[in-house]
């Protein structure tokens, strides 16, 4: 008995230690590829305002995140390099949108780990419920025209390679007809 009893808390605690704090065991993508982003408008860092509307004409990198995620804290670093690779480029834009996570902790975790990625902090949900219902990390690549062309999550979380192949594709091949190619063969697409 007490061994199924100490089994039955071991795994209690795995179910409650984990960093994502959801209300609901299973997401639910609310866009896909192949959607058009979901009409929002957030605060950066830095004062300025970032919306789907800004976005129009890049091709953009978006990635929610809480800090205190073990897989976000990987993906990151992947999100910085590729934010580093692209900062001279103006036809790409690539930001961070956090979950639930104040502005004080979203700026503690950039100062401790030396990211430089524009963020926006969000105390809620409400813009992240546009996307999805549950799971971070959740990172989208979009077309100049709005279009999500790659989506993915925490299994597994996206590489530098994937996501670099997948801006490089975008910027390169832009056009209705190969973004819809893209789409039918699941090229970027790499939902997981």
């Amino acid at each position: 008995m007490k061994y199924w009893l100490s089994i039955f808390f071991v795994l209690l605690g795995c179910l409650f230690s984990s960093c994502i704090r959801e209300e609901v065991s299973a997401g639910h993508d609310r866009v896909e590829p192949g959607d058009v982003l979901p009409d929002f408008s957030v605060v950066l860092n830095d004062g300025s305002e970032l919306s789907t509307q800004s976005l129009k004409g890049k091709v953009a990198v978006l990635i929610f995140f809480h800090t205190e995620c073990p897989d976000c804290q990987k993906e990151l670093p992947v999100i910085q390099q590729l934010y580093e690779e692209y900062a001279a480029n103006e036809e790409v834009a690539i930001y961070a949108i956090s979950r639930e996570e104040g502005e004080e902790e979203v700026a503690d975790y950039w100062e401790r780990n030396s990211l430089t990625i524009p963020y926006s902090a969000q105390d809620d949900r409400r813009v992240y419920e546009l996307f999805s219902t549950s799971g971070i990390p959740r990172v989208y690549v979009c077309r100049r025209d709005g279009t999500i062309v790659s989506m993915y999550s925490d299994n597994p979380i996206a590489t530098y390679s994937q996501l670099s192949e997948d801006v490089e594709n975008t910027l390169n091949f832009s056009s209705y007809l190969f973004a819809e190619q893209m789409l039918s063969l699941n090229l970027p697409t790499r939902i997981y």
